[in-house]
């Protein structure tokens, strides 16, 4: 697996939003982040949202990323915009539900898919949610600190 981008955000624009307006909140590119066992990632949102979270990290394949673009004729949306913290190439994310998995020394434990809400219709582009069910990301549950970065290239 290698990871192409690494995004947090310091607050929710979706979650917990039902029938209100999308909140402003950056999601914010950066380099390197710190993933903190049990907890989350350092600077995210969901950084001790509640114990045993199982979306501590959040993962979202760029290949799914580039079909979507193609199927829905988007070429000016990041892949930020999904609000996923890891962007990945080359893994089937919802192979590792269920299962333990290393990603640069750190352990992790798929939890489950990353559904797709309504909320990306309005994010990326109308058609994005039916799109991406089934192949939304993945949740998982962080179970040993230490530091991910984005791969060179």
């Amino acid at each position: 697996m290698k990871i192409v981008a690494l995004y947090i955000s310091p607050g929710h624009n979706f979650f917990g939003h039902y029938g209100r307006s999308a909140g402003s909140e950056p999601t914010v590119g950066v380099d390197a982040v710190e993933c903190v066992e049990g907890r989350g990632l350092a600077g995210d949102r969901f950084f001790d949202y509640k114990e045993d979270y199982k979306g501590q990290i959040t993962f979202f394949s760029e290949e799914i990323y580039h079909d979507l673009c193609d199927a829905l004729q988007v070429d000016d949306k990041s892949n930020g915009v999904f609000r996923r913290n890891v962007i990945t190439r080359g893994v089937d994310l919802n192979s590792l539900i269920g299962t333990e998995f290393s990603v640069q020394g750190i352990q992790f434990r798929g939890e489950s898919e990353c559904s797709p809400c309504a909320w990306m219709d309005q994010a990326f582009a109308p058609g994005t949610e039916a799109f991406l069910k089934g192949r939304g990301g993945l949740r998982a549950r962080i179970l040993s600190s230490g530091p991910l970065r984005v791969d060179a290239l």
